[in-house]
This record gives structure tokens, sequence and C-alpha cells, in this order.
């Protein structure tokens, strides 16, 4: 956990917390155990106490591969987002990627050159080449200190076969990627986080280096490292104790990494992931989110009439603040129905035949800078929804809480899609909903659906595909 301020422009430490969970090490056949999940809640209970006095709003939480990979995530998330007070938001391994390097980015100088960024978690790698505070290509590989220990190092008995094991299959994952990064290039490369802050302690604390990390240094530390026959002999100077368990299985994967991709040194950065966040919801927080140039980079990459695409944002938008309150809805839904509404028909490159269906499997599985997995769920999930039948297990991948919410949000999408199609922007003044628990009423001028006769058989039409939700649906010619 890192808390900051913000002075003169610059973000200053307030608060720093960090506690070895490892929620990824209590992952068994996709599933995180009962003991992981709440030794990680047991932390999150300990980290709200921190954050005490500081408004929502200027909080953001993030999960990363152990929650990416765990099937029952939810049994981690919904407990740990009561005790937060917020959403956590877990991110694509990409998006992790691109936040690394906005941490590292921030704080080096800010220098022309082209740097490669390599950051090693517990469960993924992630690799960056960027210049200044822009990333151009980003990996992620699946590839960790905690996963490579459970399963190259059983027990923690350490051997040369052992890590022979762990660096081979560090560089066949890295294969994949090599010949891209090669071919890009860099004049700098710089590591972040744990476990290569932890390497270069060692060499410094050795007088192997003055700083930083080179080939001789990993080498020296891998004949140092196979001296010892277990995790807990290991006892090397300038090693936390708490990082004995990771220092093995992450030298086989520096090692890999240098030599995979011919580094013959690397320096090793002060921000990271956590840094990477706060800036990002600085940007945010003062209106300059990626989001919003990702959503608006998708509608011109897939060719979306951006007149019609606007005009069920602006609708959608109206409507929502019509019926928030009564709803109970929040400032992110209204972004991320803002988001769905302008791009539900991107799909219309691929087929105009169950278009919604390919909108739907763009916006899931696309990679979108700034937005969560969750995010893109749910923006996958209005997409597919605003038109035809609706499917109840659609919803099933969400928590309960999460679902009557977003039944909500489709009823939105669905009316706001369904208007685009008369011949003016139907404005407040004509029309306007007006809803409670189970109910939504669309309240109209008298003359209106006189005039627009298509619309009303299609509002018809749309009550009982709203009802498969648990929402009426009525006019007040109705009522």
């Amino acid at each position: 956990m890192l808390i900051t301020k913000i002075d003169h422009g610059e973000l200053r430490p307030v608060d720093v917390f960090s506690e070895k969970v490892q929620l990824g090490a209590g992952l068994r056949n996709g599933k995180l155990s009962a003991s992981s999940i709440k030794k990680g809640l047991d932390c999150i209970s300990r980290i709200a106490e921190l954050l005490t006095g500081i408004s929502n709003t200027n909080i953001r939480a993030v999960g990363t591969n152990a929650l990416r990979k765990a099937k029952n995530r939810q049994e981690f998330l919904e407990p740990a987002q009561d005790i937060l007070g917020v959403p956590i938001e877990v991110i694509y391994g990409r998006e992790e990627a691109r936040l690394v390097y906005l941490g590292v980015a921030h704080s080096l100088a800010d220098d022309s050159s082209s740097r490669l960024v390599i950051d090693i978690g517990g469960g993924s790698t992630e690799f960056i080449i960027g210049n200044k505070f822009e990333p151009r290509i980003l990996e992620s590989l699946q590839i960790g200190c905690v996963s490579f220990a459970e399963k190259y190092f059983p027990e923690g008995k350490i051997t040369k076969k052992a890590f022979q094991n762990a660096y081979d299959m560090a560089a066949l994952e890295i294969s994949h990627i090599s010949s891209n990064f090669l071919a890009n290039g860099w004049a700098d490369c710089v590591g972040s986080s744990g476990t290569l802050q932890s390497i270069e302690a060692v060499a410094i604390v050795n007088g192997w280096i003055d700083s930083g990390i080179n080939l001789e240094v990993l080498y020296r530390l891998k004949e140092y490292i196979l001296l010892f026959k277990s995790f807990d002999e290991v006892a090397i100077d300038g090693l936390n104790e708490n990082r004995r368990n990771v220092i093995v299985p992450g030298a086989a994967i520096t090692l890999a990494i240098f030599s995979s991709l011919n580094i013959t040194s690397m320096r090793v950065a002060k921000g990271a992931l956590r840094e990477g966040v706060v800036y990002d919801l600085l940007g945010r927080l003062s209106h300059e989110d990626v989001r919003e140039r990702t959503i608006i980079g998708i509608i011109k990459r897939y060719g979306v009439n951006e007149a019609e695409a606007f005009l069920v944002a602006e609708i959608a938008q109206r409507f929502f603040d019509d019926v928030q309150e009564a709803w109970n809805l929040t400032a992110d839904d209204r972004d991320i129905l803002k988001w769905a509404s302008l791009t539900h028909e991107i799909g219309m490159l691929i087929s105009h035949k169950h278009y919604n269906r390919h909108s739907s499997y763009l916006l899931r599985n696309s990679d979108l800078p700034g937005f969560s997995q969750g995010e893109q769920e749910k923006l996958s999930l209005l997409s597919n929804a605003h038109r035809g039948k609706l499917k109840k297990t659609s919803l099933e991948d969400f928590s309960k809480k999460e679902r009557l919410r977003l039944s909500r949000m489709i009823a939105l999408t669905r009316i706001s899609v369904l208007l685009k199609y008369t011949e003016d922007s139907p404005d407040k003044k004509k029309l306007e909903l007006v809803a409670d628990k189970s109910r939504l009423v669309i309240n109209v001028q008298e003359t209106w659906l006189n005039d627009h006769s298509l619309t009303r058989q299609a509002l018809k039409c749309e009550k009982g595909a709203l009802a498969e939700l648990g929402i009426i649906l009525e006019t007040n010619e109705q009522k």
C-alpha cells in the first residue's frame, strides 16, 4: 500500500505498508485456498485501518496475477471490497505492464531514449518498451517467483537440476516475445519491484557491483545459491529474510531474461506498479483518463458511425441521471454505460449479423489500456445485451451485488439504443425516465408516441425482454 500527497505537481510518499501474503501460493487447481483467502483478508483489514480519513474517490485498489487466475476470486474480492469500502480492480497482464511502466517512468529522468522495463512478480513478469511516459510494446508472461518456487523447487529444496529447469522454462517463455523485443531495441534497461531490488541489494552489500545488476552479478548469485540445499538455509548478506523463498527462482528467471534478450546490465528503479496506479488515479481525478482515449481509439479503429454512437451515449447518460438515485447507481456505472454506448456497434466491422456478439467479444478480449478485467466484462455484457433476447446466464459471471445494478444498466442501454432510430434527438422536454425498485416508466409528451409509431411498437416488444430481468417497463400513456 502506498499513500501519497501531491506537492508542486509531484507525488510525495506519506505512508508505505508492505506485507508478504503471496496469495498465489494458495492456488490449488485454479482456486484460492481458504487459508490464503483468510491471510489476504487479514492483511486487507490492516490496510483499511491506515486508510481511515481518506476519501474513497482518492483510493484505488488493484489485483494482479493470482486473482486473474483464481476461479473463485469472488470469495476473496467480495469480503475484501467490503473491508476496504472500494472496488478491487483485477487487471489483465498488459494493463499491469502499462501501470508498471508508468510508475517506473515517473521515477526516472525525463530523457528521450527508449527503455526496456522488466518487472518480476510472484506469478507473472512484465516486459515493456517505451519512450518517456508512453509504452509502445507491452507483454506479460506467466513466469513468477512464487509459481516457479512451487513448481521447480518443491518443499524448498535447491538442486542444480531444479535451477536449470526453472531457467529453461523461463527462457522458453521469453522466446515467444524475444524476436519482437530485440527487433525494436532499447537504449536503457530498467528493472523494478522486489525481486530485482533484492538482487541489486545483495550485489551491493557483497561488493560485487556499485549499483544495478549485470551478468557477472547473476552468475555469482547462482553460484552462491547452489551452496545451499533448501530455501530455509539460504543466508546471504543483504538479503531480507522474507525474500529467501523467492530469491532462488528469481535468480533463475532473471538470468534467463538477461540471456534471452542479450542484456548485459540493468539499473533498478524505485517506482513500480503501486506508483503507476497512483499516477493513473491522479490522471483520472484531473480528467486525463486513459480509458477515454482508449474508447475514442476503438470507435475510430472499427469505423463506428460516431454521430450515432455519441447520440446513444448522450441519451444513455441523460436517462442514467433520471434514475441514478432511485436505482442506487454510481458515477463509475455512468462511465461504463457511456463507454458501452459508444462501442456497442464495433462488431459491425466483422458482420452485421449478430454484430452485438462480435462487439461483445472484441470488448472482452481486446487489450484496452486503462480498463480492468471487471470493467471489460461489464462493457462486453452491455454490448451483447443491448439488443435481441436476454439470457439470465449472461449475468452469472458477476457477483450477486452487481447483478441488480447491471440488469438496470442493461435496461438503460437497450432503451437508449432503441431511441436512436427516431428522426430527431429526444430531449428532456419530450421524454424522461422515472424509476422505482422494479418499475421503469417512460414519460413522453402526449403526441410524441403518435408521431413515432415504430418506436411505440418497439417499446411494447421491449416490455417482454426487460421482464426477463425483473423490470416492468411502462409508458405514461399506459399507466
